[in-house]
This record gives C-alpha cells, structure tokens and sequence, in this order.
C-alpha cells in the first residue's frame, strides 16, 4: 500500500511539473502572436492604446506579465478576457465546458461502445466479408476528417429528412444528436481497430482455449473473457481522446453553432485575447493530465499483474 501511495505521489507531482511548464511555454508562444488584442486598433491613438496596454498589463515586458500571470494561475486566477467585457476567463469558460462536456461525453461512449462490439465482431469472423466490412469501417472514420461527417449528417438528416436542427444550441437532446455523431465517428474507428487487432492474439490464447474446453460458446468467451485483456491498448489512446473530445472540436463547434469550449478556443485565437488562450490551453492541459493518471490507476483495475509489477518495483 505505501508503495502504491509513493506512486501516485511522484505521479501527481510529475502533472503539477508538467503543467507548469505547458503554461510557461504556452505564455511566451501567444506573445508571438501577429497584431493586438484589440479590435479596430487603426481608430485607436497612440494614448488611447498606451491607456489601454497600461490597463490589461500589456506594457510591462513579457517577463513581468509571466511573473504576475503565473501568481494569479496559483490562486486560480486565469486572468480576465480582453474581448468580452473584461470576464474573467474561469467564468467564460464554466459557461461554455457543459456543452462541450456533454458532447465529448456522449460521443466517448457512443463510438466506444460500438467501437468495441465492431471490433469482436470482426475478429471472431476474421478474413471473412465481415471483418472485411468493419475493417473498410475502421479505416473510412479514421481518414475522413469528423466535420466532412458533420456536414453531410446536416445535410441528409438536418436539410433532406428533417429530424433535427441543422444547427444551434438549445441545450435540448435532440440539438445534440448530430454532432455526437460526427465526433463519435473517430472513437468508434479506433476503437474496433484496437479491439480487432488484440482479439485476433487474445483468442489464441492457452486460457481462451481452456475456457471453450468448459463448454462455453465463443461469444460468451469472447466478450466475458476475452474483452478484458483486449481493452488495455485501448486504454491508453482512449483517455487523450476523450479530453480532445470533452474540451471541444473545434470545427464541429463551429458547424453546429455550439457555444463550447472549441468554439471559445478559435475565437480567441483569432482576437489574440492572451488569457482566453491561456485558459482554454490550461484547462485542456489539467484534464489531459488527469485522465493519463485515471488510466494508469485503471490499467491496475483491469489486469492486476501490472498492479503488482508496478508496486513491487518502487
């Protein structure tokens, strides 16, 4: 047990390392940022920016700004947006991460769900016009960008048939429905991909053989006994995933008019709201981080020999 808590110590520390220096190398990135946070600077005089730089900070050097940015970021101060009524960004943000928390949550479970019956499908009837079909599957949803999904599910199920709104956001089931389609497109590929590639060895093996010896049938084997060991690579892409998708696409933001976290993100970037970016990136970064620890913890959940690998060797 203390083995398993030094653990978990060292790994927490290495995230709080690793976020630091995200936001560090992020700060003097945006700095690098063609133009200013302000829009319609042509109209503005000289005093009246010199007022303004004087107001946000801005004419202190970079290593000044980092200084006080980073004071504030330890007591969980994001900074205030240049673009929206001087908000502070932890509020800009609280307001936006339900939808897209929603939408990356439903696309997750969606396309991994479906993902991993699609891949024990295809490897229980392998090299057969099946696993033929679900491999073109896997392949189409990972070359196909999600937004060219996006816009054809708006076009033959938003314009043609007209079940849903082909755009905007009401917080309503139904205004969420497509675009959880066209993120979970990218889940569902890669995780019957994963789920295929390791059923094909997982069921070769001596304990799979045993357990049919039982009288088992293989699809009781298959998804009882098999899937479990089958799960560990996909454990390892699937918590990035789901912080891209939790935090936002950006484009299908967009497409769908969602007040999300994508949407926020590409905005800012195109105002140069300096703390907005920050945030968003901060934000992103922290919830990446954890769910790498989430996965670490689960891969001992899963199979307990890397548990006990891991802690007999601290």
């Amino acid at each position: 047990m203390n083995h398993y808590l030094k653990y978990l110590g060292k790994r927490v520390f290495y995230m709080f390392v690793t976020l630091f220096l995200i936001a560090s190398i992020t700060f003097f990135l945006s700095k690098l940022l063609p133009g200013t946070p302000y829009t319609n600077q042509e109209k503005l005089s000289d005093q009246q920016i010199e007022i303004m730089n004087e107001q946000y900070g801005l004419n202190e050097p970079d290593v000044v700004q980092y200084a006080i940015y980073m004071g504030g970021l330890v007591k969980g101060d994001l900074g205030t947006s240049f673009q929206y009524d001087n908000t502070p960004v932890t509020k800009l943000l609280s307001t936006r991460i339900g939808p897209s928390l929603q939408l990356g949550f439903q696309a997750v479970v969606l396309g991994t769900f479906f993902g991993i019956i699609l891949g024990v499908i295809s490897a229980m009837k392998q090299n057969t016009w099946i696993d033929t079909s679900a491999t073109f599957v896997a392949i189409l949803g990972r070359s196909i960008p999600n937004f060219v999904f996006a816009v054809l599910l708006q076009l033959i199920f938003a314009v043609k048939l007209g079940w849903f709104p082909i755009a905007l956001w009401n917080g309503g089931f139904e205004s969420s429905v497509l675009p959880t389609l066209a993120l979970a497109i990218g889940p569902l590929a890669d995780s019957a991909r994963f789920i295929r590639t390791e059923m094909v060895d997982v069921l070769s093996s001596d304990y799979i053989e045993l357990a049919r010896a039982k009288g088992l049938s293989r699809w009781v084997v298959a998804f009882k006994h098999g899937v479990r060991n089958a799960l560990i690579p996909l454990l390892t892409i699937l918590g990035p995933m789901a912080v891209a998708l939790m935090t936002g696409s950006m484009v299908v933001e967009n497409i769908y008019a969602i007040p999300g976290i994508g949407e926020q993100f590409v905005k800012s970037i195109l105002s140069n709201d300096y703390p907005t970016i920050m945030g968003v990136t901060i934000l992103y970064s922290a919830m990446l981080v954890f769910i790498i620890l989430v996965v670490d913890i689960m891969y001992g959940i899963v199979d307990p020999r890397i548990r006990v690998s891991s802690e007999g060797g601290k």
